[in-house]
């Protein structure tokens, strides 16, 4: 009876330490390696493709927007043209026919600006500028899926992490009584069939633990991927405090609707996209009004053949008439001049021939095939499609909010059960325990009592990290920090 009695007593000794201590052997580890859930957040964010991805469509949307306010801009254009012609052609210095070979070369600059264009431009620019925030808005909405994601992933850790020592608890538990027993078994002093059942249970414990910890060793790799990192088996995650499950939530799903409207990405994107669909309506109907734009040049040219007359000397020249004087026919003298024809140098033509012009151009938009038309009515369904797609996120976002809430408090409610279930099955237990020690409970009615023990820790664990995870789910639709 004494020995009885002492291995009694280091049974439940054993059983108490382990029960204390299982929660917190995750805690006892080097703190200074834990990833906290805002750490694991930030390895997501930077690594995560399709979030570069989403980037880089914002990216591109902000160079649309760039062009859009550049559009405000005069157009400047210049152009130069150097060739040769030969056989009959104009020469472009006198506009008159030449049949020889000539080089030409023609300079020009143009520009023009829009004036009035039905406020086209800037509506554009306005569409375009809601489409970029927009788009910074979605980059966030990626984020807030990764985050909830992610969140659940490193609560899944944690719990599979604890639900992992709970076992060890079991099994260790099991193994001293079969340890026990094997040493009665060999001195005769227990039933066979205590003994085996004994040890049935410790390989149920023991498949269980082999379960669990390939369960724990998928837990980590998919969390792993999801921060798009190497898989770390050995990977050390920040535990939960007793604050973060001990409390009912407050709220209602009324008020965390009102505060997620206001808060998540999700609903501003589909906003801005509303507003950016009415400007691009306005931005096609202003095509349908006149457009007033000013516009000028400058330009000069070159020509091979341009020649100009250099003046060399006056001399006399005869007429071929005569006249009588005195009877005698004298021949009819002119001063004429004589010239030398010189090629013009290529700069002095460069300087020589500029001309320029300026204008007022107004165009009016009479019939061009009704694409103007059917582009309105194109931007008219888009901005149907965009409403719809709000209204959508609306009606949407509040069923997640009352499913969410309804979830939570199913689960909490759950929560308090398993502990009072806990806590009774713990008594329950305690006296099986001491009685099956004694010799005077078979091993039938003990592993039951072990069981539900056993089940009832194991589904306070999911009902703790489950709550938890649901809470911070409302604290999410509410713009709250989630870790």
């Amino acid at each position: 009876m004494k020995k009885r009695l002492t291995s009694l007593l280091c049974v439940c000794a054993i059983y108490l330490v382990l029960l204390l201590a299982g929660p917190g052997l995750m805690a006892q580890s080097d703190s200074s390696t834990h990833l906290t859930l805002k750490q694991c957040l930030d390895l997501a964010y930077s690594n995560n493709l399709d979030l570069k991805q989403a980037e880089l469509q914002a990216a591109t949307i902000g160079i649309d927007y760039r062009q859009a306010k550049q559009n405000m801009l005069p157009q400047i254009n210049g152009s130069i043209e150097h060739g040769n012609n030969q056989g009959r052609s104009i020469d472009p210095f006198t506009n008159s026919y030449l049949n020889q070979k000539i080089e030409y070369a023609n300079y020009g600059v143009n520009g023009g600006v829009i004036l009035f264009n039905g406020l086209a431009t800037q509506n554009g620019i306005r569409q375009q500028r809601l489409a970029l925030a927009a788009g910074k808005e979605e980059i966030q909405q990626e984020k807030d899926n990764l985050s909830i994601n992610l969140m659940n992933a490193y609560f899944l850790v944690l719990s599979t992490a604890d639900l992992l020592e709970q076992i060890k608890i079991q099994a260790n538990l099991t193994r001293k009584q079969v340890e026990r027993l094997t040493i009665m078994h060999q001195e005769g002093a227990v039933p066979p069939a205590q003994f085996y059942d004994l040890k049935g249970q410790l390989a149920s414990d023991e498949i269980n633990l082999v379960n669990t910890k390939n369960q724990l060793d998928a837990a980590v790799l998919d969390l792993c991927q999801m921060m798009n990192i190497p898989y770390d088996p050995g990977i050390q995650l920040e535990p939960l405090g007793p604050q973060d499950f001990l409390q009912a939530y407050e709220g209602n799903p009324s008020s965390i609707y009102q505060t997620a409207l206001g808060a998540l990405a999700v609903v501003k994107a589909a906003n801005l996209r509303t507003e950016s669909a009415e400007k691009g309506v306005k931005a096609w109907r202003s095509q349908l009004w006149p457009t007033l734009s000013l516009n000028g040049g400058l330009f000069t040219n070159y020509s091979s053949a341009a020649r100009t007359a250099q003046f060399l000397r006056t001399v006399e020249s005869p007429t071929g008439d005569y006249v009588q004087i005195n009877g005698t026919e004298s021949p009819v003298l002119t001063m004429r001049d004589e010239f030398s024809m010189q090629k013009i140098a290529y700069g002095d033509q460069f300087k020589n021939n500029y001309s320029t012009n300026i204008n007022l151009s107004l165009r009016i938009p009479l019939l061009n095939y009704m694409q103007t038309r059917n582009r309105i009515d194109r931007a008219k369904i888009q901005l149907k499609s965009a409403e719809l797609v709000e209204k959508t996120t609306r009606i949407r976002l509040q069923q997640q909010v009352e499913q969410a809430f309804l979830n939570m408090t199913a689960t909490y409610n759950r929560y308090k059960t398993v502990l009072q279930q806990v806590d009774a099955f713990q008594e329950s237990f305690r006296t099986a325990e001491a009685r099956f020690n004694e010799g005077v409970l078979n091993s039938v009615e003990y592993l039951t009592a072990k069981n539900n023990l056993d089940r009832s820790n194991i589904n306070l664990i999911i009902a703790k990290y489950e709550y938890v995870f649901r809470t911070r789910v409302l604290d999410f639709y509410q713009g709250k920090p989630i870790w």
